[in-house]
């Protein structure tokens, strides 16, 4: 069964609460839904992490984890699956994100270097947030939509095939 797979690497919310700089999730932990692994949690938990991995904002953990509580996903799988963006992977995904924002907003790629004034901060706005933004968020949603899809149906299938051996299981335990 999934649920067991996953119970593998998920960490004990009770030994996690026993850590000091842990203590301020134990009013989280009341709550059974943030915890508790069944298909619609855990789906819906992959696509907020990977939803908030492309988000290209500082603070991607605490909006996981708010929306982790909003919407009732298993919260630990929503913050685990932000580390899709890490300092390896972030250069190549917003890269690509801000080519699919600057081809929607048919806007010419800017090749730009940094300079700190005020001017290069102006232009930045315009030029590249814009683009990146909205590369981002349309990334982010479309596969945060695939892979709840994909992880909801995964999850049906192993749980109709361990069904299926136990019947046949049965079967062949009844011909004895």
């Amino acid at each position: 069964m999934p649920k067991k797979i996953i119970h593998r690497f998920l960490p004990n919310i009770n030994k996690l609460l026993e850590v000091r700089s842990l203590r301020w999730i134990k009013s989280l932990a009341k709550d059974p839904n943030l915890f508790h692994i069944n298909r619609h949690s855990v789906s819906l938990a992959v696509a907020i992490g990977i939803f908030c991995a492309f988000l290209p904002l500082p603070g991607q953990t605490l909006i996981a984890v708010a929306l982790c509580y909003w919407l009732g996903a298993n919260l630990p799988i929503g913050v685990i699956l932000i580390w899709i963006s890490n300092p390896v992977t972030i250069p190549p995904m917003f890269f690509l994100t801000y080519q699919l924002g600057s081809s929607i907003l048919d806007t010419q790629s800017v090749q730009f270097s940094a300079q700190m004034d005020w001017q290069w901060f102006k232009s930045l706005g315009s030029d590249v947030l814009k683009p990146l933004l909205l590369g981002s968020l349309i990334s982010g949603i479309v596969l945060s939509v695939i892979s709840y899809f994909a992880i909801f149906q995964l999850w049906r299938w192993k749980v109709l095939k361990n069904w299926q051996k136990r019947q046949e299981k049965r079967a062949q335990s009844d011909k004895e």
